[in-house]
Order: C-alpha cells, then sequence, then structure tokens
C-alpha cells in the first residue's frame, strides 16, 4: 500500500532555534555532586551555540566529521546538536568499542575533531592515534587531572573559544543552524557489525525529521512528557530520543549509569521510557528470584498476577471486564502489582522496547501489573522505527503497525522490504554494501517476518541466522533464545545445530542468582567451573530447557545443553555493543564445545 508522505521540510537545525523562545522550566536534567540539575530551554541553546562556536574556533568546516565517544549524558547532547548546527557530520563511537573498532570507524570517516569522555578513553585515543592521522583536535567531557598534549582541550576551553567567537559576530551559530537543509548528511551511524566490519550508515535531515515527526506523535507525547534516557546514543534508538526531545520539546533526564537506572526511575518518574529488552528482561528475573525465595509471597504473587493476566486477555479482545474481576483487580494491584508498576515511578503511561526482540511473555507479564511495553522494528538504516505498537492498538508477539509514509512487503523468501524517507541514503565508501540491500528503492532488511491480519508485523528471525537442520527445517535460533532467557538464571544463550541432527544450546548463568542458590543449599564454591557442573544446577537448567521444548516443534526442540563457565561480553567481541550475540564469533570460538554435544 502506498503511503502518502507527511515528512516535514524543516531540518532539525531549525528546532534549535526555537529552543530561545521556549518557555518550560525544565529542557534537561541530570545529576551533578548528587542533586539533580535542570535547564531551561534557553540556557540548553546557550551551551550548544557556545560549543558549536567553539568547533569554528577550531576551523572546523561544514561536511567535516565530528566523532564522539563517551556515555551518554548531557554534554552528548550538547556535542551532538551543536556539531550538526554548524553542518559538520557527526560520527557515533561507542565507548566500549574495541582499540580495532575505533581505529577503523575514524579512519573510515576521516575524522577531524575526536570528543571524548574522559582521560579512560583519551588512553583508548593515545593508542590508536598514530593510525588516524586525520584527527587534528581531541576534546575532553571530563577536565583532564594530567597534563596533555597541545592539541588536546577541554570542555571548557572550547566553550570559552566559542564565545570569543560569538563576541565577533553574535549570528554565527544561528545562521548556519537556519541554512540548514533537509538533504545535508547528519550522521555517520556505524553498525555494531555482528559479521565484520562495521558499516557507516549514511544519516540525513530527511531521514531524522521522517522519523521523529512521525513515530512520536503517535504515542500521544508532548512538551508536558518526560523521559528517563539512558541508552548509549552511538545506537539509533538513543539517539532518535534525544533527537526528539529537541523537535517535540519533552524534557528529557539523564541516567546516571544504565546500572542507577532503577534508582533514576525513582528520583524522576518518568511518564515514558525507551529502552531495550534487557533492561525488562532483567527486572523481570530480578522478580522472579525474590517470589522464588518464599513460598508464600509466591502464592499471593501468583494469584494477584492470574487476576492481572485475566485483565489483559480482556483488553486484548476489546470485551467488557466485569465488575467483581475489576475489585479482584484493584485489592490484587493494592497488595503486590503496584509494587512491580512503581518500580518504575508513580507516573510511567508506557514503555517502548526496540534494538532486538522481547518475549511476549514478558510484555504480557508486565502488562498485567500494569506496565504497558510497546514493542517496535527497525534498525539502525531505517532510522530506528518503521513499525511499532501504540498506546491503543498493540498486540504481543508483533512489532506493530507501519508508521507514516513506510510501505512494507515480504519477499518470496520471507525477508522484509521497506521503502520509506527513514531509509538511510546510503553505507559510507561502500558502494557494494548498498546495491545488496537495496532494490529498485526498497530496502532489504535482512529479517524474516508476516504480515499479520489487520496489518501488524511480526519478526520470526534474522535471515542470515536461520539455521537448517539435517532434515532440511529452518530454525529460529532468536526465537528459543528469547524462550531460554525467561528464567532468571539464564543471561545469555546460543543456539546451534545447523546441517545437524538436532538443536543445541550453550548457556550463561547469573553468577548472583546461582550464588545465592548455592547458599541456601549450605554449599560453598572456589572454582565457578564447578559450581555450574554440579548436578542440582545441571537439572534447574535441564528442567527450564523441557519447559521451553514443551513450546517447540520436535525439530527445533532443545536435544542437548552446555552451560558456559563464563558470561559473553561486549569486550571479548563476543556481543554487540548493543548486546547482541555474535553467532559467528560465539560459533567459532565454541566450535569444540558445540561439537562435544554431537559426540
Amino acid at each position: 500500500m502506498n503511503r502518502k508522505n507527511t515528512t516535514p521540510t524543516t531540518p532539525l537545525g531549525h528546532s534549535l532555534l526555537t529552543f530561545k523562545k521556549r518557555t518550560a522550566a525544565k529542557a534537561v536534567m541530570f545529576k551533578q555532586d548528587d542533586h539533580w540539575i535542570s535547564k531551561t530551554w534557553p540556557e540548553y541553546y546557550t551551551d550548544i551555540e557556545a560549543f558549536g562556536a567553539g568547533l569554528l574556533a577550531l576551523g572546523v568546516k561544514p561536511k567535516e566529521r565530528v566523532a564522539i565517544m563517551a556515555n551518554t549524558r548531557y554534554e552528548w547532547s550538547v556535542a551532538d546538536h551543536a556539531a550538526m548546527g554548524v553542518h559538520s557530520v557527526v560520527i557515533s563511537v561507542y565507548q566500549n568499542n574495541t582499540s580495532s573498532d575505533v581505529e577503523y570507524i575514524l579512519k573510515n570517516s576521516e575524522s577531524r575533531v575526536l570528543i571524548l569522555e574522559n582521560e579512560a578513553l583519551l588512553r583508548v585515543w593515545n593508542e590508536v592515534q598514530p593510525k588516524c592521522p586525520s584527527v587534528e583536535f581531541v576534546v575532553l567531557m571530563e577536565a583532564p587531572k594530567n597534563q596533555t598534549s597541545p592539541n588536546v582541550f577541554s570542555w571548557a576551553q572550547i566553550r570559552e573559544k566559542g564565545r570569543e567567537i560569538l563576541k565577533q559576530n553574535p549570528t554565527a551559530f544561528e545562521d548556519l543552524c537556519r541554512s540548514q537543509k533537509m538533504s545535508d548528511t547528519a550522521t555517520l551511524l556505524y553498525t555494531s557489525g555482528t559479521t565484520g566490519l562495521p558499516k557507516g550508515v549514511v544519516i540525513t535531515h530527511t531521514q531524522i525529521i521522517s522519523e521523529i515527526s512521525e513515530a512520536f506523535p503517535i504515542f500521544g507525547v508532548d512538551d508536558t512528557d518526560i523521559s528517563l534516557t539512558f541508552l548509549p546514543y552511538a545506537h539509533i534508538l538513543g539517539r532518535i530520543e534525544h533527537w526528539a526531545h529537541a523537535y517535540m520539546g519533552y524534557t528529557m533526564a539523564f541516567a546516571e549509569s544504565v546500572e542507577k537506572v532503577r534508582a533514576n526511575l525513582a528520583d524522576i518518574e518518568p511518564t515514558f521510557l525507551i529502552s531495550v529488552p534487557r533492561i525488562f528482561e532483567k527486572v523481570y528475573a530480578a522478580i522472579s528470584t525474590q517470589i522464588d525465595a518464599s513460598p508464600v509471597k509466591k502464592k499471593l504473587f501468583t494469584w494477584a498476577m492470574g487476576v492481572g493476566r485475566r485483565i489483559t486477555e480482556l483488553k486484548l479482545t476489546h470485551q467488557t471486564i466485569p465488575l467483581e474481576l475489576l475489585a479482584a483487580y484493584e485489592l490484587a494491584q493494592r497488595l503486590v502489582l503496584n509494587k512491580i508498576k512503581f518500580a518504575f515511578g508513580r507516573r510511567l503511561r508506557f514503555a517502548i522496547s526496540g534494538g532486538a526482540p522481547l518475549a511476549s511473555d514478558i510484555s504480557s507479564f508486565f502488562h498485567a501489573a500494569g506496565v504497558l511495553i510497546l514493542e517496535g522494528y527497525g534498525l539502525t538504516e531505517t532510522t530506528a522505527a518503521i513499525t511499532v505498537n501504540t498506546p491503543f492498538n498493540y498486540k504481543f508477539g508483533s512489532v506493530g503497525r507501519a508508521i507514516g509514509d513506510v510501505e512494507l512487503k515480504i519477499a518470496e523468501d520471507g525477508e522484509i522490504l521497506v521503502r520509506s524517507h527513514k531509509v538511510m541514503k546510503e553505507y559510507y565508501k561502500n558502494p557494494e554494501a548498498t546495491a545488496e540491500v537495496m532494490t529498485d528503492g526498497w530496502f532489504h532488511t535482512g529479517d524474516i517476518g508476516q504480515i499479520l491480519q489487520g496489518g501488524d508485523l511480526k519478526i520470526t528471525d534474522r535471515k542470515k541466522d536461520l539455521i537448517k537442520t539435517a532434515g532440511g527445517k529452518y530454525v529460529a535460533p532468536q526465537k528459543i533464545e528469547g524462550l531460554l532467557k525467561l528464567s532468571p538464571m539464564v543471561t545469555q544463550a546460543l543456539i546451534a545445530g545447523d546441517q545437524k541432527k538436532y538443536i543445541v544450546a550453550l548457556l550463561t548463568v547469573d553468577p548472583i542468582y546461582l550464588q545465592a542458590l548455592a547458599k541456601e543449599r549450605g554449599e560453598s564454591f572456589t572454582d565457578w567451573k564447578e559450581l555450574v557442573s554440579r548436578p542440582w544446577v545441571q537439572d534447574i537448567v535441564r528442567d527450564h530447557i523441557a519447559e521451553t521444548n514443551a513450546d517447540l516443534a520436535s525439530y527445533e526442540s532443545i536435544k542437548r545443553f552446555l552451560i558456559l563457565p563464563m558470561e559473553f561480553t561486549v569486550e571479548s567481541g563476543e556481543l554487540t555493543p548493543s548486546l547482541k550475540v555474535k553467532r559467528k564469533v560465539l560459533t567459532q570460538r565454541y566450535q569444540k564445545e558445540i561439537d562435544s554435544l554431537y559426540n
């Protein structure tokens, strides 16, 4: 179905100019010296303008690259808007990228300025500096404690240089924002690289505005809302939240860190939340662990969730809820469910989940507790969401309907194809890779799915990840891995079995959860490898796999498994920075262990 293009024609730089006239008392919030600090929109603009002018003082010209490598924080937002405001192209680099990836991205993008969070990342830069001659200047967000080289500047120094420029020409930054065009390249976002080298996704203001102007209004988001932001801004989902904040005008609070999100949720009490499944999986696992520890609590919890799930069923099927069930639900909320709901703050209307599949069991679990999680679907190449569930139309297990100008179709092999202004311009300096994914204006997502009756999209797996058994059956590993991670004990899973007679699983387990179980049993241990091999640990995992297999066809059920003595990590190269498993890397690294499951 063809969709009418409704994308506005004003780039993001024009939104920056409106900051000076916005009257809301809080544009952004962040923690400083254990206190929450807020800035108004005009104050926010002043910071952006000063830093943008500071880049001009360094001699940065339009279309030159400015790379940012830092955790999500206020300065990231300022630097991003400032660099794009002066027509630079922002290069986002994950703060936990390997040195080889950092080197490749800086060289491939030919970045001229590198903005780093602190001296720890400066040491990473020092490792790759000899191989990245294009980088002339380095800026540190946090003031350096030690003397640095002449081309390394502090945040304050750049701002001061900017103020000097603005004294000479007060409209230097403003004029560049106003002359921005929709066709200007705004940023290069490098793919996480589950296979091969990262690819630079070219995003212009057309893609950005198409996404934020069509995705966020359908949630009912406006300038009275507040979000807690914590996703990495090198990831498209985190960056979209930050861009939409500038465009829509809602308040955005910066979490101190991912580890402190739960505490920050209690402080900020956001009205909506943008997250990845891992956050919800961790909360789900923590709740399950607490409930399992007390038979009395478990009985009460099971009853309350049963009531909540009946409410969910009736809401999903648009049926009337009986008065006696409403009364039971009110009691269940007071006794149990509100404790789960209020973990996200008392004002949360909904949460958005993206970046990876979210198990429908987790969605329905939180819905029963009064927390609405809306799953969406998109890629870096589509500037985040192309389909999404909404507060008024959601189906657990689907990723919602196409938004805005998005057109979808399913290829003969089941691959999802998309056509939209949200689709990237190209892969940077990689025409061959661009040609591989673009056909007559249609972008090949690499994902397998189906369009359900009513128009909702359902994702079944990654095209390249599909396993073909020796019996000729295709198995979707992501689905099975998601089911395995429903156990509070399982942190990561890798399904294998390509060209084999049956499916096997490699698992990692939560050390804290397992240590607590060992303590309850009065057992001690000094060797982690020995602990995970104990019969009772194997039995718990075996029982969970049996429960998982009950929901699977015989050809996709897990016949054998192995618990690994360590977790998959980003640092080891086993996970992408967005926490997706690098299937090819893991399969090669643990080939001996996989083979042992077939002997």
